[in-house]
């Protein structure tokens, strides 16, 4: 089974010097580029129509050309570790500082390969350049590989029970708590939402909890949503939406992956991972449209559609998180298909209440090449949650602003004084693109980490 760290080697020179020469080359001047440092392959390049077209891959007996075009795509790497054959590869221009370290980590994402149903081929292992250290790339790498692989395995063997395993598997390896309320014990300790959500499943709905790191440290609070499987309940999906539902539990996996790193970089915080584990499912006890049910912190909720379950779990998690008062909240869930329609399924939306820490997301999703977009908490349209019956309907019926109004409703549920980061993640990529292979994805957590490092990193 292909790991994270079979792809990738400490930089080495002698290793190096045998290693197969990549070659990063642009588009915009490719003639001189050629002309200056490979004039030899000059009619391989013509036969082929390799003009440095982005992603492109041209392999020459002893020489590899990977196309950057405009230079935009700075992971582009992994178009090439996507489609070579195992061997030692060596970057030959991976530029200098951040600009090599992408480079390697490029090639690092696109060479991941998801084997554990089916033999995979043994994936290309990049010697690092010299001055790019294999212990950053080490613990982004396994995050990376984390939700990945997380989303992709189907629900038989990742169900609520499972995820609660793979939190305890990794919270054990960094010596935190872990602690799991399952089942009728959600009602009797005040997770009502949770419990009605997960009820109809064979498999009972949990509320996992993880803390780590020192209690005078900030408390930083992650928050995702762990669906495991969704039907759509009693407002059923079609054949075709309920395809790709395996990865509905996409936040949780992405909250996982960035406490896999935030431990393991050891940061300065009082870390705090609550994951609310279900199944969406159907059966005779399932909740129903028009029912009302009071949440953790007591405003009762009208159910307009059973297929908006994400955030009913996320609710009574996020009320549960605000009430230790911490120092920032952060969601990440597969929320809405709205926010797929709005920036579609390579940005994450971003939504915060303090202005500074979205700037600094937005910077660092530039920096490390993780894209986020912010959205806007528009108020006026908490209206269309307006409920006769209840202090508010949990999804709106008019067909507009959907992820800005399952954003609202989510926010309801966080006290105003504690700063609330949410992203509504697709969690896949539905086909291959240079570091992005088709299949479960990392979604702003190397943002976040980029900026949650750079507060709380131990810089002494």
């Amino acid at each position: 089974m292909v790991t994270y760290n079979s792809v990738f080697a400490s930089y080495n020179a002698e290793r190096a010097r045998k290693a197969v020469p990549v070659w990063l080359v642009p588009e915009d001047g490719f003639d001189r580029w050629l002309e200056d440092h490979a004039i030899e392959y000059l009619l391989l390049a013509k036969a082929n129509g390799f003009q440095g077209q982005q992603g492109r891959v041209l392999v020459a007996a002893d020489a590899v050309f990977v196309g950057t075009g405009a230079g935009a795509d700075r992971l582009v790497t992994g178009a090439a570790s996507a489609q070579l054959p195992a061997g030692e590869y060596f970057l030959a221009n991976p530029g200098e500082g951040d600009e090599a370290k992408l480079a390697a980590l490029g090639w690092i994402m696109g060479a991941y390969r998801f084997g554990k149903y089916r033999e995979v081929p043994e994936p290309p292992l990049l010697v690092l350049p010299e001055h790019v250290k294999a212990d950053h790339l080490s613990i982004i790498a396994e995050a990376v590989w984390l939700a990945r692989d997380l989303v992709n395995t189907p629900t038989e063997d990742m169900g609520p029970e499972h995820l609660a395993d793979a939190v305890k598997e990794l919270g054990g390896r960094h010596k935190a708590q872990v602690k799991v309320i399952e089942g009728s014990a959600l009602l009797k300790q005040n997770f009502p939402l949770i419990h009605a959500v997960g009820r109809a499943a064979d498999r009972p709905p949990r509320l996992i909890d993880l803390t780590w790191g020192d209690k005078d440290d900030p408390k930083v609070t992650l928050v995702g949503k762990g669906v495991c499987f969704d039907t759509g309940g009693l407002n059923i999906k079609g054949g075709k939406g309920m395809g790709l539902m395996k990865k509905d539990m996409g936040g949780a996996a992405n909250t996982l992956a960035l406490a896999s790193l935030i431990m393991a970089a050891g940061l300065k915080v009082r870390l705090r991972l609550l994951i609310p584990a279900v199944e969406n499912n159907i059966s005779g006890n399932a909740y129903r449209p028009g029912d009302v049910f009071k949440s953790r912190n007591g405003m009762t909720v009208e159910i307009s559609n059973t297929d908006a379950e994400g955030r009913l779990v996320l609710c009574d998690a996020l009320a549960l998180a605000s009430e230790e008062k911490p120092d920032h909240i952060i969601s990440l869930a597969t929320l809405t298909g709205a926010a797929r329609v709005a920036l579609g399924p390579e940005l994450a939306p971003l939504y915060a209440t303090d202005d500074t820490f979205a700037a600094e997301i937005i910077a660092a999703a530039d920096k490390v090449q993780d894209p986020v977009w912010r959205m806007p908490f528009w108020d006026n349209y908490i209206s269309m949650l307006s409920s006769s019956i209840a202090d508010i309907n949990h999804a709106s019926d008019s067909g507009f602003a959907g992820s800005i109004t399952a954003a609202l409703y989510l926010k309801k549920f966080v006290s105003e004084s504690i700063p609330y980061t949410h992203f509504d993640i697709y969690a896949w990529n539905p086909s291959d693109r240079p570091a992005h292979p088709k299949g479960g994805e990392a979604f702003a957590i190397r943002a976040l980490f980029e900026v949650l490092s750079a507060r709380y990193g131990n810089h002494g």
